[in-house]
């Protein structure tokens, strides 16, 4: 467990490495539901310490893990600097899935969002690729890819349909501009 969780850890931090095979891990050796939970409890955690040291020792510490046209690039945008919309603009982003979740922790703590709410954002909207990844991984352990490939397939298509209802109902194209920012 230790070993994981610092893999969670790392994954985190380092922002590169991407979060699908320590979730599809944590799937082989716990199951879907305790590698889910496993997961996001340790994202939650992980999250939580990045969040509030980048609100301790500001602008420096995100810095010294992202690129620092990037950071500029989103400080200095209106829509994420937006009280009203960042909530929002969060949610969407980190249910979409390939955006760069960990860059976005760091992120937030720059941003007009509150703690707790960043903090339930970031930890309950990574839940449809969490619990995906680990049924994954169980399956596979199981010998039934087939399953694993199908529930992929399933999750990121109702992910893909409430994007896209809220993409209808969104005048602004929040999410768009935001993704074009983040890029």
């Amino acid at each position: 467990m230790l070993s994981l969780f610092g893999l969670q850890v790392a994954q985190i931090f380092l922002i590169i490495v991407p979060g699908e095979p320590i979730e599809i891990l944590a799937g082989m050796c716990y199951g879907s539901v305790w590698g889910t939970v496993f997961i996001m409890v340790s994202a939650c955690m992980i999250s939580t310490i990045i969040y509030l040291s980048v609100r301790k020792f500001g602008r420096k510490f995100v810095c010294d893990f992202c690129d620092e046209k990037k950071i500029a690039k989103i400080e200095n945008s209106k829509l994420f600097q937006n009280p009203k919309k960042i909530e929002m603009i969060m949610l969407i982003l980190f249910l979409i899935p390939g955006t760069p979740k960990d860059f976005l922790v760091y992120i937030a703590g720059l941003l007009p969002i509150k703690p707790i709410r960043f903090i339930l954002i970031s930890t309950f909207a990574r839940f449809p690729s969490v619990i995906t990844s680990t049924l994954a991984g169980e399956n596979l352990v199981d010998g039934n890819w087939e399953r694993g490939v199908f529930l992929y397939i399933a999750i990121f298509a109702l992910i893909a349909i409430v994007i896209f209802i809220f993409n209808k109902l969104d005048k602004d194209k929040i999410a768009k501009k935001a993704i074009k920012i983040i890029k």
